[in-house]
């Protein structure tokens, strides 16, 4: 399973209620790339048939591919805002490593 803080459910259902779309969520996938091999992508999708579905509480929905969903299970997705910039962070318990930029993983 995926665990989706409050402060990352806002922050999309912030950007979801930019478009006139309540069949939108938001898509998160594992792709091959970055400094480490994998890397997270994200972006706003309507459900496939063979997609895992996450609702947060406040009713944000979170789509995940089969295969990114191996990859992805067991992590926490937050939304942090620091002096250094704002952005979701992945806490990732299948990551064996990651890159200095906290964006791309080894699994």
């Amino acid at each position: 399973m995926l665990d989706i803080t409050t402060p990352a459910a806002g922050k999309i259902a912030e950007l979801l209620a930019k478009h006139d779309d309540d069949a939108l969520g938001l898509r998160i996938s594992v792709v091959g790339g970055g400094c480490s091999g994998f890397q997270y992508d994200m972006a706003f999708d309507k459900p496939r048939d063979t997609d895992e579905i996450v609702e947060t509480e406040g009713g944000v929905r979170v789509l995940i591919d089969s295969v990114s969903f191996r990859y992805l299970s067991g992590t926490q997705i937050d939304y942090v805002e620091s002096i250094q910039g704002a952005g979701f962070a992945f806490n990732n318990p299948n990551a064996t490593r990651t890159c200095g930029c906290g964006k791309s993983f080894a699994a």
